[in-house]
């Protein structure tokens, strides 16, 4: 025998404290009663049976509670073997971790910012697989696809300005790392997701995305930052924030490239959205494109279907109730 909600059990402390109180109030009954009467006059004031049946009725109320738990606890014994198919999509969160994304212009800065947001999307699956890149002048997989969400979120919050070693931004490594991955997956179910401010020091990620366009792949690019920019402030070995500065001794300051990110979304087919306050893009693309996707059998193993028998507790708690109910009219009477 196993126990589909054993939580229910907890319950056992309320139905505890109810059988105390009624035992309590058996004897409050009958202090009462001693005041107003002698002892020798209680027999023909109060029948024995009568009595009896006070103390029958509450055993009968906290046996009918300790099964009515017993069936919401849903006992099960034996069971069959299901097959059981798990559909979804296929989503690559593809992340910028440059030191540009460490820029204030939306708070609490661009990275943070992405990473609320994708948390926010996790919660909107429901058996889609999710994977996650991170990149700067590099790309790595920091989370392959899958349905372990809460693998996910960890390995989504671990990112930060260190989690790829090569520093600069390299977006078309990023695009080439997706590509990759999607390679043992139909072509009909493929998606990227990239959040990123749009710069682009190194590769062509312009001719990546045309490669990605030949492997089905459709790649959503979220733009997070504004087109005024703000200087790239950064903690230091030492533990102190400083501005970041190029080797000529300037202030670095990180735009929003939203031209670049356009092309490569219209050169796959996806779309291109501006990551606002409110409203980051994520929701969005979801909703209005990605949820009409065709979903594909991502899994499919046996599993044990057991059966309920909560029927029984219950059945037995109804009839002990019919008989409290009996025992009430005998009262009356």
């Amino acid at each position: 025998m196993r126990f589909a909600q054993p939580v229910m059990f907890h319950l056992f402390w309320v139905l505890f404290a109810l059988g105390i109180f009624l035992w309590w109030g058996i004897a409050r009954r009958k202090e009462t009663l001693q005041r107003f009467a002698q002892s020798h006059l209680l027999k023909d004031l109060v029948p024995a049976a009568l009595h009896k049946r006070w103390v029958w009725k509450n055993i009968l109320v906290v046996a009918a509670g300790a099964l009515s738990i017993l069936a919401l606890a849903r006992p099960q014994w034996g069971f069959e073997w299901q097959e059981v198919k798990r559909h979804g999509l296929d989503i690559l969160v593809v992340v910028d971790t440059s030191k540009s994304m460490l820029t204030s212009d939306v708070k609490p800065n661009r990275l943070e910012r992405t990473k609320l947001a994708v948390q926010d999307l996790v919660k909107k699956l429901k058996g889609d697989r999710i994977g996650l890149i991170a990149f700067a002048g590099d790309a790595v997989m920091a989370c392959p696809l899958t349905v372990d969400y809460g693998g996910f979120l960890l390995s989504l919050n671990d990112l930060d300005a260190r989690t790829v070693g090569r520093g600069g931004t390299n977006l078309s490594r990023a695009i080439e790392e997706a590509v990759r991955s999607y390679d043992q997956t139909p072509n009909q179910y493929k998606a990227v997701i990239v959040i990123t401010d749009g710069d682009d020091l190194e590769g062509d990620s312009l001719s990546a995305a045309r490669k990605a366009k030949e492997k089905g792949i459709k790649i959503y690019s979220i733009g997070i930052g504004t087109p005024e920019g703000e200087l790239i402030q950064f903690t230091n070995e030492k533990g102190e924030m400083e501005f970041l500065k190029d080797n000529n001794g300037n202030y670095v300051k990180s735009r929003l490239n939203e031209n670049l990110l356009q092309q490569i979304a219209l050169e796959t087919g996806g779309m291109y959205v501006r990551a606002g306050g409110a409203e980051f893009g994520l929701d969005f693309i979801y909703d209005h494109e990605l949820s009409g996707w065709e979903r594909r059998d991502i899994d499919e193993k046996m599993q044990r279907h057991y059966y309920d028998r909560f029927q029984i507790p219950l059945a037995m708690a109804f009839f002990l109730l019919l008989i409290e109910t009996c025992l009430n009219m005998g009262l009356k009477k």
